[in-house]
């Protein structure tokens, strides 16, 4: 197949699954809920998973239910010294220096937290531009209205010629849906939501090699 557009994911898609980032980020998210909420501890975090689960972001549950500021919570949830977790990716940067494809960031975050990551990974001249939570005007994946967005914004209008990689089953599954090829990351076991599944990102020319092969 002749692709035209790979959607990645950011956080644990392009650096590694586990290495604390996203559990100091929920630990923000938790804290400005118990401050902004007046919530006792023991019901911040049941209520942040709720969110999470019901709306794809703890942000979209704040926004219906409680109409807190955007701005404000994603400056604080991000608010973090990113390089205690990610360093530079100098074989990554050549690994997608290398694929002569658009490229999209595709997140639930912001793009000022995409920026930084981008930076730190030495990646930020790698992609075409940052699909955010503000771009695709808070919808969020996996509501099915932030892929079509997207795909608008990336000006693509055959999904079957896109390939969406994520860390989350549930954002893979209503892109699989919609005729993306999808690429489980930081998994090597199978799901029906993901067409390859591969440990970490460095391990897709593997999973698609006649991505480098038609370039």
């Amino acid at each position: 197949m002749s692709y035209t557009s790979l959607f990645f994911d950011l956080d644990e898609t392009l650096y590694t699954k586990g290495n604390g980032l996203w559990d100091a980020i929920a630990a923000r998210m938790e804290e400005y809920i118990h401050v902004q909420l007046n919530l006792p501890p023991e019901d911040v975090s049941i209520l942040r998973r709720h969110y999470y689960e019901s709306y794809g972001t703890t942000l979209r549950g704040l926004q219906i239910h409680h109409q807190i500021d955007a701005d404000e919570y994603l400056a604080f949830v991000h608010d973090l010294s990113l390089e205690d977790y990610i360093q530079p990716d100098p074989q990554l940067y050549k690994l997608l220096s290398s694929l002569h494809i658009r490229k999209w960031i595709f997140t639930n975050a912001d793009a000022y937290h995409a920026k930084r990551v981008l930076d730190i990974l030495g990646l930020s001249d790698c992609f075409e531009g940052i699909l955010d939570v503000r771009a695709i005007g808070f919808a969020c994946k996996p509501e099915i209205e932030a892929y079509h967005r997207a795909l608008t914004l990336a000006n693509e209008d055959q999904p079957n010629n896109c390939i969406l990689l994520d860390d989350s089953v549930r954002n893979l599954a209503p892109a699989k849906d919609l005729g993306f090829t999808t690429v489980l990351v930081g998994s090597d076991g199978t799901h029906p939501a993901a067409d390859y599944a591969i440990d970490n990102i460095h391990q897709l020319p593997g999973a698609l090699p006649g991505l480098w092969r038609e370039h």
